[in-house]
């Protein structure tokens, strides 16, 4: 159970990881049309009351997630990848646990602490891709990691809309028995990808805290640059599970369980992409060609997820913004390269603190102007406003690739 894995193990352990991450997506897609709905009706019903407590809920996820994913990744450094990834899916049984029986909005809170502090089971998982890949390979590694992506939030949703019209409470047991099943499979089953031979020696706090992990970054040619590119990336992602919701229940009229059938539905563009093409387009154009064709794309998405009048326009955008599934594989095939084998978690973690700012800001940036788009809507119809600064910032990330995203042909050596 706990060996490393050799050799032919390796495909073998892609699929482990593959399960741990889509019961773990799962879970989280299942709140996105879900938790919205519940702060309403801890709030009264009011939308724009309850874009506000979304924006302290997220942002405490993101600041407890900004000060302890850098020491989650130095960890799996120092320990491996499984202990952490088994204490994140723990922490996420936990939240959902709270969210289940809250009888106020303060227990969601405290749910919410739990997870932000544990919340490191996706991008422990990318070090783990890291470990068991070859360079030329970890595209369609980390594209594999997008397919899991792309699962847990096709079904995710829908399932979260098919349960909440039995019981509100409902969603969050099921969450809380599948990161349950996800703990219990991965404790049973999956196998520790980083030798001992290949962990750092020695836990270091000065290397831990959010700023030493972002040091990294700045030691290593463009990669600051490229982390620029995920943190507006991340940002732009952000108006997803920060407004979407409530975006498409306004502009749209739509019930929980339309709102969990269009999800999925761009769920399965998603999956599609990186089932047969992710791939052939790295093969193709390159981890950089790749990023770009996704970044610009992402962009197109959300104009269109902006500007479309009605619901049927709004479905145009999903197979265009579909192709956005190409900026992960792109970006993190492009950074991998750079560090050695005894920094991928490092890296990880320092690449989950500028997601962990992201969330900081992001709920703010695009909640803040959906709440004031809706107060106002009467005079001004721009409910898509928060929308159009996601584009934005996803045309800036596209500029950015283009300045720093610059293959390189060999990986570092260890250290």
């Amino acid at each position: 159970m706990t060996d490393t894995i050799k050799g032919g193990r390796r495909q073998a352990a892609l699929g482990f990881i593959f399960i741990t991450a889509v019961l773990d997506v799962l879970s989280l897609g299942v709140m996105i049309p879900v938790l919205p709905e519940l702060v309403k009706r801890f709030n009264g019903g009011d939308t724009a009351d309850a874009a506000l407590w979304n924006v302290l809920f997220a942002t405490t996820w993101g600041v407890m997630q900004f000060f302890c994913s850098p020491v989650l990744g130095l960890l799996s450094d120092r320990f491996g990848r499984r202990p952490v990834i088994l204490t994140s899916i723990f922490g996420l049984g936990v939240d959902f646990l709270f969210m289940a029986f809250a009888p106020s909005l303060w227990w969601l809170f405290i749910g919410r602490v739990f997870n932000g502090m544990t919340a490191a089971s996706f991008s422990t998982a990318g070090a783990y891709v890291a470990d068991v890949t070859t360079p030329e390979n970890r595209a369609k590694g980390f594209g594999l990691m997008g397919a899991a992506f792309g699962v847990g939030f096709t079904f995710g949703p829908a399932l979260g809309g098919f349960l909440w019209q039995f019981d509100h409470r409902l969603p969050f047991l099921v969450c809380a028995a599948l990161a349950l099943c996800n703990w219990l499979y991965g404790y049973f089953v999956l196998p520790e990808s980083l030798p001992p031979e290949r962990r750092i020696q020695k836990f270091e706090w000065k290397k831990a805290n959010p700023l030493g992990s972002l040091t990294l970054l700045a030691s290593k040619p463009n990669l600051m640059g490229l982390a620029g590119v995920g943190f507006l990336f991340q940002l732009a992602h952000n108006v997803l599970p920060s407004v979407f919701v409530l975006y498409m229940g306004f502009r749209y009229q739509w019930s929980v369980q339309t709102i969990g059938l269009t999800l999925m539905a761009s769920g399965i563009s998603g999956i599609l992409l990186q089932a047969f093409l992710v791939g052939r387009i790295v093969k193709a154009v390159g981890e950089r060609g790749a990023l770009m064709i996704g970044l610009f794309s992402g962009f197109v998405g959300f104009l269109i997820y902006a500007l479309a009048p009605t619901g049927w326009l709004y479905l145009c955008g999903l197979p265009i913004f579909a192709f956005s599934g190409l900026i992960q594989p792109g970006l993190q095939g492009l950074m991998t390269r750079r560090v050695s084998p005894q920094e991928q978690g490092q890296l990880q973690g320092a690449n989950s603190a500028m997601m962990g700012i992201s969330s900081i800001i992001g709920p703010t940036l695009y909640l803040a102007p959906f709440a004031w788009a809706v107060r106002n809507d009467a005079t001004l119809h721009m409910p898509g406003l928060p929308v159009l600064i996601a584009a934005a910032l996803m045309l800036a990330a596209t500029g950015l690739a283009f300045r720093f995203a610059h293959p390189i042909s060999t990986e570092p050596r260890p250290a």
